[in-house]
């Protein structure tokens, strides 16, 4: 009876586990899953292999006379983000109604190009700076010639409505203090930043958590302003601390949950300093990236460091505009846009329609 049982048990643990392993609806192994945007995987009639660059569809629009934009975002499978693309390293793919399969369009006859995107598109860096006592005492003007520098590298030359930066500070009060709104000037920027006085705060605690999730807040506000004037919107918060959270108004597993939470065109960056920091902690906040300066002479070092990761995040955004020869009348089209970088490739497909298209596109 026991031998019985126990065969008994064997065989309904193999059924379950060969069940569940084998349902489409269960198991996904797809790396690229949720990761196109608004996108999908190519038609399997190209043949293309699996994709090595991910290019995530944030919004497209077309306009007359037969203009069609897409704005994606590129990145590599790690979520890297993927700068400096010109329009010459992508291939266009329409498949009409007529078409078995898909025909390249000519990037030169079309007219593709890389567009500037501040119409549609808006980034937002918010530069959070821990100003609580240690911070103050010890390394207050390494602090400001970093920040200073951190500006200069991020805020684009000359300078453009659809890249703004604001800077905030924390303390041990339960605010997190505005030091200078958004905007697109790098003079007005440093020039708040070199005001910062030893005399600033009042609290000499460290509201750490309480600032990941303030800033968090801020940053999800942002992107839902910018949706409803159509504008898509991204953001990255850098967060500098050179301690941990004394204030204990809000726990860890609060401020990661606001990190873990937040919106996916939110960006988290970290910069710790000294020896008293919680490397597992920031780490785990900044996911994006993060930096460590040992002693206050690295940290120019380390704000450049994310500057760049700053900067690429936001240039990894791409207006892709062409004109179709499509005409009014043939309907829905399936679009396919393929980039070649480095050796990798890429590609993602959408539809678009085409009434009331006619020739004269520019």
């Amino acid at each position: 009876m026991k031998n019985v049982l126990q065969y008994l048990l064997i065989s309904i643990f193999t059924f379950a586990l060969f069940s569940c392993g084998n349902a489409d609806d269960d198991v996904n192994f797809d790396i690229n899953q949720g990761e196109l945007g608004q996108g999908k995987d190519p038609d399997n009639c190209l043949g293309f292999e699996d994709n090595e660059l991910l290019l995530s569809i944030q919004d497209q629009f077309t306009a007359l006379p037969g203009k069609v934009s897409i704005l994606f975002k590129v990145s590599d499978l790690q979520g890297n983000p993927i700068s400096g693309l010109t329009a010459n390293q992508f291939t266009i793919y329409e498949q009409g109604r007529n078409d078995d399969c898909f025909n390249t369009i000519s990037s030169s006859e079309s007219q593709a190009r890389i567009s500037s995107n501040s119409q549609v598109f808006s980034n937002n860096t918010l530069l959070i700076l821990d100003l609580s006592n240690s911070v103050l005492e010890s390394s207050l003007e390494e602090l400001k010639t970093a920040s200073t520098s951190f500006v200069t590298n991020v805020i684009p030359s000359p300078e453009t409505d659809s890249f703004k930066m604001a800077i905030y500070w924390f303390d041990g009060e339960n605010e997190l203090h505005l030091l200078n709104p958004l905007t697109s000037s790098a003079t007005e920027l440093t020039a708040a930043i070199d005001g910062i006085t030893a005399d600033i705060s009042n609290d000499p605690s460290t509201d750490l958590y309480g600032a990941v999730i303030k800033s968090t807040d801020i940053a999800e506000d942002l992107i839902q302003e910018n949706n409803q004037t159509s504008v898509i919107g991204a953001a990255s918060i850098v967060l500098f601390t050179d301690g941990t959270d004394q204030a204990s108004r809000f726990t860890e597993e609060a401020a990661l949950k606001a990190v873990n939470d937040a919106n996916r065109n939110i960006s988290f960056f970290t910069i710790g300093l000294g020896a008293e920091i919680d490397t597992q902690v920031l780490t785990e906040i900044g996911k994006t990236a993060s930096v460590f300066a040992g002693n206050k002479e690295e940290l120019e070092t380390t704000f450049t460091q994310i500057s760049q990761r700053v900067s690429e995040q936001a240039n990894s955004f791409y207006l892709f505009e062409y004109c179709t020869p499509k005409r009014d009348g043939s309907g829905n089209n399936n679009l396919v846009i393929q980039l070649s970088n480095g050796g990798l490739q890429g590609a993602v497909q959408t539809r678009f329609s085409a009434d009331g298209f006619t020739g004269g596109c520019e």
